[in-house]
């Protein structure tokens, strides 16, 4: 493994922790060269899966684009990117348990907001407002409706705990 910032390929692993599901192992590394830590992941190699978008093109699955997509979500929120790699493990194993060589795009784009839904709902709505395309704010108020409705449930529930 070649350091990302001196680019030496002399590392020690300092910590190993297979992931909750068990279909990767998470490696956090020293560099003997600058002593930078940096964290890899080990992961069974799948047959390659393809996404299918709208378009009808067909273009390689690709777990580090739907990453970037959730971290630009995320962005100046609270969300560790543990969270973020989690998540998105959680959509490739889905993608990969459910079909066997052609996913469609708008499958992976719920599953993405499925999971940022869960995490945090301002990056859901942020990605919800991309992904489908919003064209006016009622569209977008549309999409905030059901969230807003939960709100109160939650709300009640935390102060009558007291």
């Amino acid at each position: 493994m070649r350091c990302p910032r001196c680019k030496a390929d002399k590392d020690r692993v300092v910590d190993s922790r297979t992931s909750a599901d068990g279909s990767a192992i998470r490696r956090r590394r020293e560099c003997l060269g600058c002593y930078l830590r940096y964290t890899t992941y080990e992961r069974i190699e799948n047959t390659p899966l393809r996404v299918v978008k709208k378009s009808g093109e067909h273009v390689r699955f690709d777990r580090e684009r739907i990453l970037a997509g959730m971290v630009r979500a995320c962005e100046k929120l609270n969300v560790l990117t543990e969270e973020l790699e989690e998540a998105t493990t959680r959509i490739e194993v889905r993608c990969h348990e459910e079909f066997d060589r052609e996913v469609p795009s708008a499958v992976v784009g719920d599953l993405v907001m499925e999971e940022l839904k869960a995490l945090n709902q301002v990056a859901y709505v942020r990605f919800a407002s991309v992904y489908r395309e919003f064209k006016d704010v009622t569209e977008f108020l549309d999409e905030l409706k059901p969230i807003l409705e939960e709100r109160p449930a939650e709300a009640s529930e935390e102060h009558g705990a007291g």
